[in-house]
């Protein structure tokens, strides 16, 4: 065994020495060709691997390090420490590979192109990680994932014409009942008396710069008495008005406005026990038209709404179809028509005093260099529910175009009170 070994240990540096040379060496003609010698080179190394790298000892750690020491004969020749650390300490051992290695060492000292350290440095060592790598992972929520929306989505699209009418009303009808016995102390008569009232709006705006308004007024009321015994009814209120204004916007809440009103009645006048007629429809028949600004009321966080009218420019026309009322009615005798020009104001309030109590109030002034108009209508409505309601009538008015009473001049004053039902739209 030990004559064998020294055979193998003699090969093992000859073939080292061989692989550690890189340049290219001359070959002598009377040489053997260079396929013999590499055949010989390759079985070798075969050999070599057969019986020393192969071959199992019973120690695992030897044999690794015997196999790590074989193969630096077969790599580039690089100088390692630890060579001549197992050669000269004194506690050194034999070993045939680090023999080989110092010899080429001394002999060939060309050849070496690096050292042990130097091709650590060119190597990532795993074990410099001497702490290992914690990682600190955060739990969050899981985030609702959002729907996937489609790209495109059918759409359908009406275009309608816009429509710029807006349409109200107003309807009422009230109820009044006294009885008063024959014997009352204070005296007195019963009596029944009803009214009915009628009011609708049409109204044109396009939010630019045209405004229509438009309204028509009908009241009609009756009343019964038994001291009258001519008449078993009178009326008590008798109206047909139609107010239409036209408006071009000037600023936002001036409208340059052209206005027409006019106002007649339904049927004949009476008063009690009296036979003559003292008014009747178109008799008189009042028609006016005039030129001149709106101002519109939007006051007290909407509570306070209407318009103001100023027309320094009027034209009135007064009708009567009754030749026998000419003078009633301030008109010159035998004439159905009057025509007269001065100027006009109307104002047109709606007051919400509070959630069941409002207050209508219409002020309308006509003048002119011979005579002068003056109407006041105030209208107190106080709901009792949506359909129950009650109200309170107070009409003075001022015309001195006709004649002069003796007792109250030039001055006219109306009133009543009732309650019944109302219904709004």
């Amino acid at each position: 065994m030990k004559r064998n070994f020294l055979i193998i240990l003699f090969v093992m540096m000859g073939l080292g020495a061989i692989a550690q040379v890189q340049r290219p060496i001359s070959v002598r003609s009377d040489d053997q060709p260079f396929t013999d010698k590499a055949q010989a080179y390759i079985d070798s190394l075969r050999l070599l691997k057969d019986s020393i790298l192969v071959r199992k000892v019973s120690k695992v750690r030897h044999e690794y390090k015997f196999r790590r020491d074989g193969l630096r004969l077969f790599m580039p020749l690089t100088y390692y420490d630890n060579v001549a650390e197992s050669l000269f300490t004194r506690d050194r051992k034999e070993n045939p590979i680090h023999s080989e290695l110092m010899h080429l060492y001394l002999t060939r000292p060309d050849l070496v192109e690096g050292t042990d350290r130097m091709v650590q440095q060119q190597q990532t060592k795993l074990n410099d990680i001497k702490t290992p790598i914690h990682h600190d992972v955060t739990l969050v929520e899981k985030v609702a994932e959002r729907p996937i929306e489609p790209v495109t989505a059918p759409v359908e699209i009406m275009v309608t014409r816009p429509n710029f009418w807006t349409f109200s009303g107003d309807y009422s009808l009230q109820f009044l009942q006294n009885y008063v016995s024959g014997n009352w102390y204070k005296g007195g008569e019963s009596n029944y008396s009803a009214l009915a009232s009628l009011v609708m709006q049409a109204n044109y705006n396009n939010k630019q710069k045209v405004k229509w308004e438009n309204r028509l007024e009908l009241k009609y009321g009756l009343q019964s008495s038994r001291s009258d015994s001519l008449h078993s009814f009178k009326s008590t209120e008798d109206l047909i008005r139609l107010t239409s204004k036209l408006g071009l916007q000037a600023t936002k809440r001036w409208y340059y406005t052209v206005q027409f009103i006019g106002n007649t009645q339904f049927s004949h006048s009476y008063r009690s026990n009296d036979p003559k007629i003292y008014s009747a429809f178109a008799a008189p028949l009042n028609l006016n038209l005039s030129i001149g600004m709106d101002y519109s009321v939007d006051w007290l966080d909407h509570r306070l709404k209407g318009n103001f009218h100023l027309a320094p420019l009027a034209y009135n026309m007064k009708y009567t179809r009754m030749l026998e009322l000419t003078n009633r009615l301030g008109m010159e005798d035998g004439r159905h028509f009057l025509h007269d020009f001065g100027s006009e104001f109307t104002v047109d309030l709606e007051w919400n005093l509070m959630e069941m109590l409002t207050w209508k109030t219409r002020l309308y002034g006509y003048s002119t260099y011979k005579r002068t108009e003056l109407e006041w209508e105030n209208t107190f409505t106080f709901r009792f529910n949506r359909y129950i309601s009650s109200q309170v009538f107070i009409y003075p008015r001022f015309d001195d175009g006709v004649s002069r009473d003796n007792h109250y001049a030039f001055w006219q004053f109306k009133e009543f009170g009732s309650i019944g039902f109302q219904y709004s739209f």
